[in-house]
Protein backbone atom coordinates (compact mmCIF):
# COMPACT_ATOMS: atom_id res chain seq x y z
CA UNK A 1 0.00 0.00 0.00
CA UNK A 2 1.20 3.38 -1.10
CA UNK A 3 1.60 6.25 1.72
CA UNK A 4 -0.34 8.98 -0.03
CA UNK A 5 1.69 11.71 1.66
CA UNK A 6 4.49 10.54 -0.34
CA UNK A 7 6.32 13.40 -1.71
CA UNK A 8 6.48 13.12 -5.78
CA UNK A 9 9.28 14.07 -7.57
CA UNK A 10 9.25 15.65 -11.43
CA UNK A 11 11.82 15.24 -13.70
CA UNK A 12 12.10 18.94 -14.25
CA UNK A 13 12.72 19.42 -9.78
CA UNK A 14 9.52 20.20 -8.68
CA UNK A 15 7.98 18.36 -5.77
CA UNK A 16 5.01 17.24 -5.44
CA UNK A 17 3.95 16.84 -1.38
CA UNK A 18 1.48 14.01 -1.35
CA UNK A 19 -0.57 11.95 -4.25
CA UNK A 20 -3.35 14.28 -5.13
CA UNK A 21 -3.97 16.46 -7.87
CA UNK A 22 -7.10 18.78 -8.12
CA UNK A 23 -9.14 17.78 -11.62
CA UNK A 24 -9.36 20.72 -14.47
CA UNK A 25 -13.15 21.35 -13.91
CA UNK A 26 -15.42 23.27 -16.01
CA UNK A 27 -17.23 25.62 -13.78
CA UNK A 28 -18.14 28.81 -15.31
CA UNK A 29 -17.17 31.13 -12.66
CA UNK A 30 -14.68 33.68 -14.27
CA UNK A 31 -15.64 36.71 -16.40
CA UNK A 32 -16.34 36.41 -20.08
CA UNK A 33 -13.73 38.21 -21.27
CA UNK A 34 -11.81 35.18 -19.24
CA UNK A 35 -10.27 37.89 -16.42
CA UNK A 36 -10.42 35.68 -13.27
CA UNK A 37 -13.48 36.09 -11.02
CA UNK A 38 -13.21 36.24 -7.11
CA UNK A 39 -15.63 33.07 -7.14
CA UNK A 40 -13.17 30.97 -9.18
CA UNK A 41 -10.16 32.02 -6.71
CA UNK A 42 -12.31 31.12 -3.84
CA UNK A 43 -13.32 27.71 -5.56
CA UNK A 44 -9.86 26.64 -6.54
CA UNK A 45 -7.96 28.34 -3.04
CA UNK A 46 -9.86 26.50 -1.12
CA UNK A 47 -8.81 22.75 -2.66
CA UNK A 48 -5.15 24.23 -2.60
CA UNK A 49 -5.84 25.04 1.42
CA UNK A 50 -7.59 21.50 1.33
CA UNK A 51 -4.35 19.89 0.80
CA UNK A 52 -4.53 18.91 -2.38
CA UNK A 53 -0.63 18.82 -3.65
CA UNK A 54 -1.48 19.87 -7.23
CA UNK A 55 -4.11 22.87 -7.69
CA UNK A 56 -5.04 22.69 -11.36
CA UNK A 57 -6.69 25.48 -13.36
CA UNK A 58 -9.98 24.84 -15.50
CA UNK A 59 -9.43 24.12 -18.78
CA UNK A 60 -8.24 27.84 -19.69
CA UNK A 61 -8.41 29.17 -23.51
CA UNK A 62 -5.18 30.08 -25.50
CA UNK A 63 -7.25 31.82 -28.27
CA UNK A 64 -10.16 33.92 -28.04
CA UNK A 65 -12.29 31.58 -30.61
CA UNK A 66 -11.40 28.75 -28.56
CA UNK A 67 -13.75 29.37 -25.80
CA UNK A 68 -15.74 26.42 -24.92
CA UNK A 69 -18.31 27.41 -22.23
CA UNK A 70 -19.57 30.44 -20.35
CA UNK A 71 -17.38 32.22 -17.76
CA UNK A 72 -14.32 30.71 -18.77
CA UNK A 73 -10.80 31.32 -17.52
CA UNK A 74 -8.91 32.66 -20.07
CA UNK A 75 -5.14 32.90 -21.31
CA UNK A 76 -4.48 34.11 -24.44
CA UNK A 77 -4.08 37.98 -23.75
CA UNK A 78 -1.80 39.74 -21.29
CA UNK A 79 -4.80 41.75 -19.82
CA UNK A 80 -5.29 37.48 -18.08
CA UNK A 81 -1.91 38.10 -16.25
CA UNK A 82 -2.66 40.38 -12.82
CA UNK A 83 -5.44 38.04 -11.90
CA UNK A 84 -3.47 35.00 -12.66
CA UNK A 85 -0.74 36.19 -10.38
CA UNK A 86 -3.14 36.69 -7.40
CA UNK A 87 -4.40 33.02 -7.57
CA UNK A 88 -0.98 31.35 -7.94
CA UNK A 89 0.42 33.39 -5.65
CA UNK A 90 -2.35 32.10 -3.11
CA UNK A 91 -2.50 28.77 -3.93
CA UNK A 92 1.42 28.29 -3.32
CA UNK A 93 1.14 30.04 -0.19
CA UNK A 94 -0.58 26.58 0.66
CA UNK A 95 2.31 24.28 -0.84
CA UNK A 96 0.28 23.28 -3.56
CA UNK A 97 2.00 23.67 -6.87
CA UNK A 98 -0.13 25.94 -9.29
CA UNK A 99 -0.79 24.47 -13.04
CA UNK A 100 -2.88 26.22 -15.42
CA UNK A 101 -4.72 23.72 -18.06
CA UNK A 102 -3.92 25.24 -21.74
CA UNK A 103 -6.83 24.27 -23.81
CA UNK A 104 -8.74 25.45 -27.30
CA UNK A 105 -12.79 24.09 -27.65
CA UNK A 106 -12.43 23.59 -31.52
CA UNK A 107 -15.15 22.53 -33.18
CA UNK A 108 -16.95 22.52 -29.70
CA UNK A 109 -16.59 26.60 -29.71
CA UNK A 110 -20.39 27.23 -29.56
CA UNK A 111 -20.80 29.53 -32.27
CA UNK A 112 -23.16 31.62 -29.71
CA UNK A 113 -20.35 32.08 -27.20
CA UNK A 114 -17.57 33.20 -29.77
CA UNK A 115 -19.47 34.50 -31.99
CA UNK A 116 -18.01 33.67 -35.45
CA UNK A 117 -17.56 30.31 -37.26
CA UNK A 118 -15.73 27.90 -35.14
CA UNK A 119 -12.69 25.94 -36.00
CA UNK A 120 -11.38 22.30 -36.89
CA UNK A 121 -8.66 20.67 -38.35
CA UNK A 122 -11.12 19.64 -41.19
CA UNK A 123 -14.66 20.78 -42.08
CA UNK A 124 -17.44 19.11 -40.25
CA UNK A 125 -20.90 19.91 -41.80
CA UNK A 126 -21.92 18.40 -37.91
CA UNK A 127 -20.86 21.60 -36.08
CA UNK A 128 -20.96 23.91 -38.97
CA UNK A 129 -16.77 24.12 -38.44
CA UNK A 130 -14.79 25.39 -40.91
CA UNK A 131 -11.06 23.66 -41.44
CA UNK A 132 -8.16 25.30 -39.97
CA UNK A 133 -5.88 26.74 -43.04
CA UNK A 134 -2.01 25.78 -42.55
CA UNK A 135 -0.75 29.12 -41.51
CA UNK A 136 -4.03 29.34 -38.67
CA UNK A 137 -2.44 25.35 -37.22
CA UNK A 138 1.16 27.18 -37.23
CA UNK A 139 -0.50 30.09 -35.36
CA UNK A 140 -2.29 27.63 -32.86
CA UNK A 141 0.84 26.07 -32.49
CA UNK A 142 2.62 29.16 -31.53
CA UNK A 143 -0.62 30.91 -29.10
CA UNK A 144 -0.54 27.38 -27.04
CA UNK A 145 3.36 28.39 -26.23
CA UNK A 146 2.56 31.95 -25.72
CA UNK A 147 -0.07 30.91 -23.41
CA UNK A 148 2.78 28.66 -21.87
CA UNK A 149 5.04 31.42 -21.36
CA UNK A 150 2.14 33.81 -19.77
CA UNK A 151 1.50 31.51 -17.53
CA UNK A 152 4.87 31.13 -16.42
CA UNK A 153 4.77 35.03 -16.44
CA UNK A 154 1.97 34.34 -13.84
CA UNK A 155 3.14 32.22 -11.16
CA UNK A 156 2.50 29.21 -12.54
CA UNK A 157 4.61 26.40 -11.78
CA UNK A 158 3.58 24.75 -14.84
CA UNK A 159 1.17 23.65 -17.73
CA UNK A 160 -1.10 20.79 -18.72
CA UNK A 161 -1.93 20.62 -22.13
CA UNK A 162 -5.30 20.03 -22.67
CA UNK A 163 -5.17 17.43 -25.50
CA UNK A 164 -8.31 14.99 -24.44
CA UNK A 165 -12.36 14.99 -24.14
CA UNK A 166 -12.84 16.09 -28.60
CA UNK A 167 -11.29 19.38 -27.59
CA UNK A 168 -8.58 20.55 -30.66
CA UNK A 169 -6.00 18.88 -30.33
CA UNK A 170 -7.68 15.42 -29.68
CA UNK A 171 -9.47 16.50 -32.96
CA UNK A 172 -6.20 16.55 -34.31
CA UNK A 173 -5.45 13.24 -33.29
CA UNK A 174 -8.60 11.47 -34.51
CA UNK A 175 -8.07 10.18 -37.76
CA UNK A 176 -12.26 10.49 -37.87
CA UNK A 177 -11.81 14.26 -37.73
CA UNK A 178 -8.72 15.56 -38.92
CA UNK A 179 -9.15 14.20 -42.41
CA UNK A 180 -6.13 16.86 -43.83
CA UNK A 181 -3.82 16.01 -46.44
CA UNK A 182 -0.48 17.68 -45.12
CA UNK A 183 1.70 17.38 -42.72
CA UNK A 184 -1.04 17.59 -40.05
CA UNK A 185 -3.29 14.69 -40.99
CA UNK A 186 -2.95 11.52 -42.21
CA UNK A 187 -1.13 9.48 -40.33
CA UNK A 188 -0.53 9.18 -36.55
CA UNK A 189 2.63 11.34 -36.77
CA UNK A 190 1.55 13.69 -38.39
CA UNK A 191 -1.85 14.17 -36.23
CA UNK A 192 0.15 14.29 -33.20
CA UNK A 193 2.72 16.78 -35.15
CA UNK A 194 1.19 19.98 -33.21
CA UNK A 195 1.18 18.22 -29.58
CA UNK A 196 4.58 17.71 -30.50
CA UNK A 197 5.43 20.70 -31.60
CA UNK A 198 3.63 22.71 -28.68
CA UNK A 199 5.92 20.97 -26.62
CA UNK A 200 8.92 21.30 -27.94
CA UNK A 201 8.11 25.15 -28.09
CA UNK A 202 6.91 25.57 -24.47
CA UNK A 203 10.20 23.44 -23.18
CA UNK A 204 12.26 25.59 -25.33
CA UNK A 205 10.97 28.65 -23.79
CA UNK A 206 10.35 28.20 -20.51
CA UNK A 207 12.86 26.16 -19.50
CA UNK A 208 13.44 22.49 -17.93
CA UNK A 209 12.43 23.49 -14.52
CA UNK A 210 9.15 24.63 -15.81
CA UNK A 211 6.57 21.47 -14.77
CA UNK A 212 4.72 20.27 -18.27
CA UNK A 213 2.08 17.90 -18.88
CA UNK A 214 -0.21 16.56 -20.95
CA UNK A 215 -4.05 15.15 -20.57
CA UNK A 216 -5.30 12.51 -23.29
CA UNK A 217 -8.22 10.85 -24.15
CA UNK A 218 -7.97 6.72 -23.91
CA UNK A 219 -10.77 6.29 -26.01
CA UNK A 220 -14.16 8.35 -27.59
CA UNK A 221 -13.94 11.06 -29.45
CA UNK A 222 -12.62 9.59 -32.33
CA UNK A 223 -9.78 8.28 -30.52
CA UNK A 224 -8.95 4.52 -30.62
CA UNK A 225 -6.63 2.82 -27.57
CA UNK A 226 -4.05 1.84 -29.90
CA UNK A 227 -3.34 4.70 -31.12
CA UNK A 228 -3.77 6.70 -27.68
CA UNK A 229 -0.64 4.18 -26.24
CA UNK A 230 1.56 4.73 -29.20
CA UNK A 231 1.41 8.39 -28.65
CA UNK A 232 1.98 8.21 -24.81
CA UNK A 233 4.96 6.40 -25.05
CA UNK A 234 6.33 9.04 -27.74
CA UNK A 235 5.89 11.45 -25.48
CA UNK A 236 7.84 9.62 -22.96
CA UNK A 237 10.39 9.41 -24.86
CA UNK A 238 11.12 12.90 -26.20
CA UNK A 239 12.20 13.26 -22.58
CA UNK A 240 10.15 16.88 -22.53
CA UNK A 241 7.42 16.16 -20.15
CA UNK A 242 6.81 15.36 -16.72
CA UNK A 243 3.54 13.54 -16.24
CA UNK A 244 0.54 12.20 -18.38
CA UNK A 245 -2.88 12.87 -17.32
CA UNK A 246 -4.84 10.21 -18.40
CA UNK A 247 -8.30 10.52 -18.43
CA UNK A 248 -10.44 7.48 -18.45
CA UNK A 249 -13.49 8.32 -17.18
CA UNK A 250 -14.08 4.55 -15.45
CA UNK A 251 -10.40 3.49 -14.73
CA UNK A 252 -11.37 0.07 -14.34
CA UNK A 253 -13.86 -0.21 -17.27
CA UNK A 254 -12.67 -2.60 -20.11
CA UNK A 255 -12.10 -0.55 -23.72
CA UNK A 256 -15.02 -0.25 -26.31
CA UNK A 257 -12.98 -1.55 -29.05
CA UNK A 258 -13.51 -5.48 -29.07
CA UNK A 259 -9.44 -6.03 -29.72
CA UNK A 260 -8.52 -4.71 -26.50
CA UNK A 261 -10.70 -6.64 -23.94
CA UNK A 262 -9.76 -8.65 -21.93
CA UNK A 263 -7.76 -5.57 -19.91
CA UNK A 264 -9.04 -2.70 -18.06
CA UNK A 265 -7.95 0.54 -19.14
CA UNK A 266 -5.76 1.58 -16.31
CA UNK A 267 -3.75 -1.74 -17.02
CA UNK A 268 -3.52 -0.96 -20.50
CA UNK A 269 -2.09 2.42 -19.77
CA UNK A 270 0.33 0.97 -16.55
CA UNK A 271 2.35 -1.80 -18.65
CA UNK A 272 3.41 1.30 -21.13
CA UNK A 273 7.24 2.25 -19.90
CA UNK A 274 6.80 5.46 -18.29
CA UNK A 275 10.56 5.87 -17.49
CA UNK A 276 10.63 8.96 -14.78
CA UNK A 277 7.60 10.22 -16.61
CA UNK A 278 4.41 9.94 -13.90
CA UNK A 279 1.07 8.68 -14.46
CA UNK A 280 -1.83 10.15 -13.05
CA UNK A 281 -5.44 8.80 -14.00
CA UNK A 282 -8.77 10.48 -13.33
CA UNK A 283 -12.19 8.34 -13.55
CA UNK A 284 -14.39 7.51 -11.23
CA UNK A 285 -12.16 7.80 -8.01
CA UNK A 286 -14.63 9.27 -5.36
CA UNK A 287 -13.50 7.29 -1.99
CA UNK A 288 -10.33 6.27 -0.28
CA UNK A 289 -10.91 2.75 -1.27
CA UNK A 290 -10.90 4.07 -4.76
CA UNK A 291 -8.01 6.09 -4.29
CA UNK A 292 -6.00 3.06 -2.14
CA UNK A 293 -7.02 0.69 -5.76
CA UNK A 294 -5.88 3.17 -8.02
CA UNK A 295 -2.60 3.75 -6.69
CA UNK A 296 -1.96 0.02 -6.40
CA UNK A 297 -1.71 -0.15 -10.68
CA UNK A 298 1.71 1.67 -10.63
CA UNK A 299 -0.19 4.70 -10.51
CA UNK A 300 1.92 8.07 -9.36
CA UNK A 301 -1.04 10.45 -8.12
CA UNK A 302 -4.76 10.55 -8.27
CA UNK A 303 -6.65 13.23 -10.34
CA UNK A 304 -10.50 14.58 -8.12
CA UNK A 305 -13.00 15.83 -10.11
CA UNK A 306 -16.44 15.06 -8.63
CA UNK A 307 -14.94 13.71 -4.37
CA UNK A 308 -13.10 17.78 -5.00
CA UNK A 309 -16.34 19.26 -5.83
CA UNK A 310 -18.36 17.83 -2.95
CA UNK A 311 -15.15 18.36 -0.26
CA UNK A 312 -12.73 20.88 -0.81
CA UNK A 313 -10.51 19.17 1.86
CA UNK A 314 -10.95 15.42 0.32
CA UNK A 315 -7.33 14.94 0.04
CA UNK A 316 -6.76 15.37 4.42
CA UNK A 317 -10.16 13.49 4.77
CA UNK A 318 -8.77 10.26 2.64
CA UNK A 319 -5.14 10.75 4.56
CA UNK A 320 -6.67 10.68 7.85
CA UNK A 321 -9.42 8.37 6.99
CA UNK A 322 -8.48 5.82 3.89
CA UNK A 323 -12.05 4.64 3.84
CA UNK A 324 -13.49 7.70 3.91
CA UNK A 325 -16.65 8.43 1.53
CA UNK A 326 -17.84 11.66 0.36
CA UNK A 327 -21.11 12.62 1.03
CA UNK A 328 -24.12 11.01 -0.56
CA UNK A 329 -26.10 12.65 -3.43
CA UNK A 330 -28.00 14.22 -4.61
CA UNK A 331 -26.49 16.86 -2.06
CA UNK A 332 -27.68 20.07 -1.30
CA UNK A 333 -27.49 23.48 -2.72
CA UNK A 334 -26.42 25.15 0.55
CA UNK A 335 -23.64 22.20 1.00
CA UNK A 336 -22.14 22.82 -2.30
CA UNK A 337 -22.09 26.85 -1.28
CA UNK A 338 -20.04 26.09 1.67
CA UNK A 339 -17.40 24.08 -0.55
CA UNK A 340 -16.91 27.26 -2.23
CA UNK A 341 -18.71 26.53 -5.53
CA UNK A 342 -20.70 29.73 -6.38
CA UNK A 343 -24.35 30.22 -6.90
CA UNK A 344 -23.14 29.69 -11.02
CA UNK A 345 -21.32 26.74 -10.36
CA UNK A 346 -23.76 25.33 -8.75
CA UNK A 347 -26.37 25.75 -11.45
CA UNK A 348 -23.74 24.33 -13.57
CA UNK A 349 -23.67 21.44 -11.70
CA UNK A 350 -27.34 20.85 -11.37
CA UNK A 351 -27.39 19.81 -14.85
CA UNK A 352 -25.43 16.21 -13.33
CA UNK A 353 -28.36 14.29 -13.15
CA UNK A 354 -28.92 13.32 -9.70
CA UNK A 355 -25.81 15.66 -8.21
CA UNK A 356 -27.76 18.20 -6.65
CA UNK A 357 -31.05 18.23 -5.00
CA UNK A 358 -34.16 20.04 -6.70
Amino acid sequence: MKDLKDEIKFPCGLSMKNRFMLAPLTNTQSHENGVLSDEEFKWLTMRAKGNFGLTMSCASHVQAIGKGFPGQLGIFGDEHIEGLKRLTDEIKSHDSLAVAQLHHAGMRSPEEIIGEQPVCPSDDEETNSRALTLDEVRRLRDDFIKAGVRAQEAGYEGAEIHGAHGYILCQFLSSDINRRDDEYGGSLENRSRIIFEIIDGIRDKCGSDFLLGVRLSAERFGIKLGEAKEVCQKLINTQKIDFLDMSLWDSFKEPVEEEHKGKNLLEHFTEIDFKDVKLTVAGNIRTGENVQKVLNHKVDFVTIGRAAILHHDFPKKVMDNYDFEPIGLPVSKSHLIQEGLSPKFVEYMGAWPGFVEE
